[in-house]
């Protein structure tokens, strides 16, 4: 390994529908924002606050067309990959930035439209509730 390391994991729902663009070639790119939350509880207020952080994911060639075909805005979405940053210029002359995941690996969690059975994935893992840990005046010892 050479000491380092870009690698995301995200579990959260489209904001929107997958958006794909064809390349002369016939490779394409396909673009759509994913929305994961933070709950917590304001200790002064005792009120419970749901954060939302915005990622832009990039899907390419096959992944783009499947994910285009199957995703739908709400629809959720485990995916593994990598940040990348690049800047572009925009039509008025400014310089653009911006910061996407590139995915590289992904399960649907959730999806409304219909899967076709041949390639459907496997269920996701459940989670169980773990055991409560007592706490330190509860134990035996």
């Amino acid at each position: 390994m050479n000491g380092t390391l870009n690698k995301v994991m995200l579990i959260g729902h489209l904001g929107d529908d997958v958006k794909i663009h064809y390349f002369e070639g016939g490779n394409c790119i396909g673009r759509f924002p994913l929305a994961t939350n933070e709950v917590y509880i304001n200790k002064a207020t005792n009120e419970k606050i749901t954060s939302t952080e915005w990622h832009n994911l990039v899907v390419r060639n096959k992944a783009a067309e499947i994910c285009e075909k199957y995703l739908s805005k709400g629809d959720k979405i485990y995916i593994e990959g990598r940040i990348k940053s690049r800047q572009w210029q925009g039509e008025d002359g400014q310089t653009k930035y911006t910061t996407e995941i590139q995915v590289t690996e992904f399960t649907f969690l959730s999806v409304k439209k219909e899967i076709d059975p041949a390639h459907k994935q496997p269920e996701p893992a459940k989670v169980y509730d773990m055991p409560q840990i007592p706490a330190n005046d509860d134990l035996p010892f």
